[in-house]
């Protein structure tokens, strides 16, 4: 095994990818950001992005990335296909240490330092998590694009695009709401809309999200938002039925959808520790002591 002189962190998902980049002590020395590298979008890709962005990190420490001295730390959306991971794992470089395991470990384990407690992230898709105290994981939700997902910014735009189609052809009323929608993926007619919603990935849907949150006091999207709210309370509830367990909402929709939540659920909210690009740095580090 080569010697580990540096601990990298890495969070991917289907928007982008965040690396952390620590010495063998774990002392940070920088943070990078590149494009997606969730599996479900390809494993060469998520490589690729994952390269990149790791790079980035080293340049901006005044280093050159080199594999085989750096124990690597991945929490990425999709390593629940097991035929993805395998195919993630068989393209790696040559390292002195790796574990790759789901982002909802990761996020977990940076929210609450380790700690027993709750997470649900919300960002492109969703998912629920939960570490106990006897170090187990257990999941809610995060079943995927367009069945799963709740209250994610894919969710959310798959459900908004609706209001756009019933305003276009006179089943709704056309508003500020409908024109933004159809502004942000270029759509001014029928046609248009239709090759859109032929061509449209996860990622797209996830674009959505901002319109429909700058235009919450809509009936249809205060809806919408209000569901998101109740969904990520049951997510809650799914993992920690005794109530018992802090709960932190992560994600690029947490600080967004936070209000949303209900009462009874918003009290018990935490700001995480630390993200999930930090868990798997914690990651990295585990893995040089296995």
């Amino acid at each position: 095994m080569e010697t580990t002189q540096f601990l990298i962190g890495v969070d991917g998902g289907g928007t982008g990818t965040r690396v952390v980049l620590a010495d063998a002590r774990g002392v940070e020395l920088a943070q990078a950001a590149g494009g997606p590298s969730g599996l479900g979008l390809g494993v060469e890709r998520a490589w690729q992005a994952i390269e990149a962005a790791c790079a980035q990190a080293f340049a901006s420490a005044g280093l050159v990335l080199q594999w085989r001295h750096c124990a690597l730390g991945c929490g990425l959306a999709g390593v629940n296909n097991r035929d993805w991971l395998e195919a993630f794992l068989a393209c790696a470089p040559h390292l002195a240490a790796l574990d790759v395991q789901s982002d909802a470990y990761t996020t977990v384990l940076g929210a609450h330092g380790g700690e027993a407690g709750v997470i649900v992230a919300v960002g492109t898709g969703s998912i629920a998590a939960a570490l106990g105290e006897d170090g187990a994981c257990r999941t809610a939700g995060g079943y995927g694009f367009p069945s799963g997902d709740e209250a994610s910014g894919a969710w959310l735009g798959l459900r908004a695009i609706v209001h756009a189609q019933q305003a276009l052809d006179g089943r709704a009323s056309a508003d500020a709401f409908s024109r933004a929608l159809l502004a942000h993926i270029g759509a001014a007619d029928r046609e248009a809309l239709v090759l859109w919603l032929c061509e449209a990935k996860q990622t797209d849907y996830a674009g959505l999200a901002p319109v429909v949150l700058a235009h919450c006091g809509h009936p249809f999207a205060a809806a919408l938002l209000a569901q998101a709210g109740a969904d990520i309370a049951k997510l809650v509830d799914a993992l920690d039925p005794l109530g018992r367990m802090p709960v932190a909402l992560c994600g690029g929709l947490a600080t967004a959808l936070a209000g949303y939540v209900p009462a009874s659920h918003r009290a018990r909210l935490r700001a995480p520790l630390a993200d999930s690009a930090h868990g798997a740095l914690e990651l990295a580090r585990r893995a040089t002591l296995a």
